[in-house]
C-alpha cells in the first residue's frame, strides 16, 4: 500500500488542519491538500493525506473509511496514480441557432 489517502466525500466547511488532526491520530502526516475549485476557490469535497509509513496509512484507511466527519461518511482509500487523458480540442461555444419566430421570415 501507498503512503498516499484519497479522502472523498468531504463537507466542504472541513479545513486541512482538522484533516491533519484526525489522521494524525493514526501516524505521522507529511501532507494534507484539499482540493478546491479554481474559479471559487470552494472545496471540492475531496483531497489527499499523505502518510509518513505504509502502516499508518493502513492504519488511517482502517479507522477513518465511513467514519462520520462534519455530518457526513468519508471514503478513505489508497490514492490512485492520476492517468494522463488526451487534452480536449476546441472550445465548445454553442452553434448558431436557426429557426423560429419572424426573424428569419422572407430570408431568402
Amino acid at each position: 500500500m501507498g503512503n498516499r489517502l484519497f479522502v472523498g466525500n468531504l463537507s466542504f466547511s472541513v479545513s486541512e488542519d482538522e484533516l491533519r488532526t484526525l489522521f494524525g491520530q493514526h501516524g505521522e502526516v507529511t501532507s494534507v491538500s484539499i482540493i478546491k475549485d479554481k474559479f471559487t476557490d470552494r472545496s471540492r469535497g475531496f483531497g489527499f493525506v499523505e502518510m509518513a509509513t505504509d502502516e499508518a496509512a493502513k492504519a488511517a484507511v482502517a479507522a477513518l473509511n465511513q467514519y462520520q466527519l462534519a455530518g457526513r461518511p468519508l471514503t478513505v482509500n489508497e490514492a490512485r496514480e492520476r492517468t494522463e487523458r488526451p487534452r480536449r480540442e476546441g472550445g465548445g461555444g454553442g452553434g448558431r441557432r436557426e429557426g423560429g419566430g419572424d426573424f428569419n421570415r422572407n430570408r431568402w
